[in-house]
C-alpha cells in the first residue's frame, strides 16, 4: 500500500541522488519534512518550464514528491524551489550538528525546515523572507521548530548574526559584503550568482581565515531576484564573465585588494580570483 512516508522516502533518495549528494543525514530530512505542510492546500500551480504553471488537478500530497517547483505566488514567479537543486546546495553547504543558520529567501519555510533537522536542537536558523504573506506562513508553518526565528525583511538591512552557514534561495548579481562579514571562520556561504534576467551559477565561498575566503562554483542555476542584491553595472560584468566561460580552477574570492591576472569576475570591493586563499 502507497502511504506518504513511503513516498517521501523514495523523493529523498532520487532528488539527492539527482544532486549527487550521499550524505545520509540529508537524504533522512528530505524523508522526513512534510513537503505538503509548507505550501497550502491543494491543487498546486505547478511550474512548467518556459511554459508557465499547470494546475495539479489534485490536492493529494503524493503529487508534490516528485522533483518538481511547485507556484507559491506564481504571478510573481516564486516558488518552492527545484528540490535535487536544493539538495545539491544543501550538500555544499555542509549544515551540522548545532551550526547556526541564515537562510535568506525563505519563502514558506520548507528549505528552512530542511536546515533546521540538519543543525538540530542545538543549531539555530534565522529565516529572512522579504515578502509579507510568505514570511507570516513560514511562522505559521515553522511552530513547532522552536530553533527558528523568521524575520519578515530584507538581509541586507541590518548586520547578521554570525553564521556557519549562510544559505540564499534568491539570485543576486554581487556577493554583498554583510554576508561575508556574518560568516564565522570556516563558515560557508551559498549562494546563486546570476545576472539580470538570465543563467549563472551558484557560488560557494568558504572563510578560511579572517581576511580569506576559498571559493568555487558548482552548478549552473536560476532564481528570482534577491531585492537590493542586484546592480545593472555589476550585471553586465557578471554576464561578460559568464559569456567567457567559468574556469574549473576558481579558487578564492578576495577582497578590498587590487584584482590581478586570475581575476574571473570583479566586483565592488571584491573579485573571484583562480588563486588559492591568500
Amino acid at each position: 500500500m502507497r502511504t506518504l512516508a513511503v513516498l517521501r522516502r523514495f523523493y529523498a533518495r532520487l532528488v539527492t541522488t539527482h544532486a549527487g549528494v550521499s550524505d545520509p543525514r540529508i537524504v533522512e530530512a528530505f524523508a522526513t519534512v512534510e513537503r505538503e505542510r509548507f505550501l497550502g492546500a491543494g491543487p498546486w500551480q505547478i511550474k512548467v518550464g518556459a511554459h508557465g504553471y499547470m494546475a495539479s488537478d489534485t490536492d493529494d500530497p503524493a503529487v508534490l514528491y516528485q522533483d518538481i517547483l511547485v507556484g507559491l505566488v506564481p504571478e510573481k514567479g516564486i516558488n518552492n524551489g527545484e528540490p535535487s537543486l536544493h539538495a545539491k546546495c544543501i550538500g555544499a553547504a555542509a549544515p551540522t550538528i548545532a551550526d547556526v543558520v541564515i537562510h535568506i529567501g525563505a519563502g514558506t519555510g520548507y528549505y528552512t525546515a530542511i536546515l533546521a533537522h540538519l543543525v538540530g536542537e542545538s543549531g539555530r536558523v534565522y529565516a529572512y523572507e522579504i515578502e509579507a504573506d510568505l514570511a507570516r506562513r513560514a511562522v505559521g508553518n515553522l511552530t513547532t521548530y522552536g530553533t527558528v526565528t523568521v524575520r519578515a525583511k530584507s538581509a541586507l538591512d541590518e548586520p547578521l548574526p554570525s553564521a556557519d552557514v549562510i544559505y540564499v534561495s534568491a539570485g543576486a548579481t554581487h556577493v554583498p559584503a554583510g554576508w561575508l562579514d556574518a560568516l564565522a571562520l570556516g563558515g560557508r556561504l551559498v549562494m546563486p550568482l546570476t545576472p539580470i534576467d538570465r543563467l549563472g551559477c551558484m557560488l560557494l565561498v568558504t572563510r578560511s581565515s579572517g581576511t580569506a575566503y576559498a571559493a568555487r562554483v558548482f552548478s549552473p542555476a536560476q532564481f528570482i531576484p534577491c531585492v537590493g542584491a542586484r546592480d545593472e553595472r555589476q550585471s553586465r560584468a557578471l554576464a561578460a564573465a559568464l559569456d567567457a566561460g567559468i574556469p574549473d580552477d576558481i579558487r578564492s574570492l578576495r577582497r578590498d585588494n587590487e584584482p590581478d591576472e586570475t581575476a574571473w569576475y570583479v566586483g565592488d570591493g571584491w573579485w573571484l580570483s583562480t588563486s588559492a586563499p591568500a
